[in-house]
């Protein structure tokens, strides 16, 4: 019996097939993957992509690879481009790993008239927390159209999720700027106005928001050392703590 027993205990040993073994290392390969995706900072880049939007959207697009290379000193950076515009469009692209790939989301985009969807936006960067681990949002827009209080408890969840939102803000709109600043504090993130005349303005604060997103509040605090620009943005952070 005890012979018996240790051929069977073998041949248990000896069971996985040429297959079985490419199918297991397939899957660890995929783990490790999915893994280490989870450390990477994930930030959506959220535009309104309305008319009125086009300029600011190409200053954008030709800003956007300074982000990447802001974010490579203090760690790894993904970027999910989402816009919305015309009438009830919001879309969202794949999780971008390059400077290529984000110029090549935004530039085959064109603004289009419709009002603002910032609500499905918030809404999608609570969903994509939840499915992927998303870091922070920076979003670039000049107008509110949506009920603030709704935005700003879509806000708070974010905050609660510790995923802030950085809301850069075009031109002198006062209710704008209300519902900006709402949603900026209850997420924990920051509001910032800038103009088209200031493009080395949002460049400074679009690498900040890399950087953070990369790195974390102490690699923004230390690029803010040697950028005074950036010292507000930090100073709003730094009263979420």
């Amino acid at each position: 019996m005890t012979d018996n027993k240790e051929a069977k205990d073998k041949s248990v040993a000896v069971l996985s097939s040429s297959s079985d073994i490419q199918s297991f290392t397939r899957k660890a390969r995929e783990l490790a993957k999915t893994t280490s995706n989870k450390h990477k900072g994930r930030l959506i880049f959220a535009l309104d992509a309305t008319a009125s939007r086009q300029p600011t959207w190409d200053m954008a697009c030709h800003l956007q690879a300074q982000m990447f290379e802001a974010a490579e000193s203090v760690g790894s950076l993904q970027i999910q481009l989402c816009y919305y515009r015309g009438y009830n469009e919001c879309k969202a692209s794949r999780w971008l790993h390059s400077a290529k790939g984000l110029h090549k989301a935004m530039s085959d985009v064109r603004c289009i008239g419709g009002q603002t969807q910032i609500e499905r936006v918030l809404r999608h960067a609570l969903a994509e927390y939840k499915k992927s681990g998303v870091k922070a949002v920076a979003f670039v827009g000049d107008c509110i159209e949506e009920d603030v209080d709704v935005l700003a408890h879509l806000a708070g969840k974010l905050g609660l999720f510790s995923v802030p939102v950085f809301v850069f803000h075009e031109g002198m709109n006062p209710t704008a700027e209300y519902g900006f600043k709402q949603i900026a504090r209850l997420s924990g993130g920051a509001y910032c106005r800038f103009d088209l005349s200031s493009a080395s303005k949002l460049r400074e604060l679009l690498m900040a928001v890399a950087v953070y997103t990369a790195g974390g509040a102490r690699a923004l605090l230390k690029l803010s050392n040697s950028n005074p620009g950036l010292e507000n943005l930090t100073q709003q952070i730094e009263a979420k703590k």
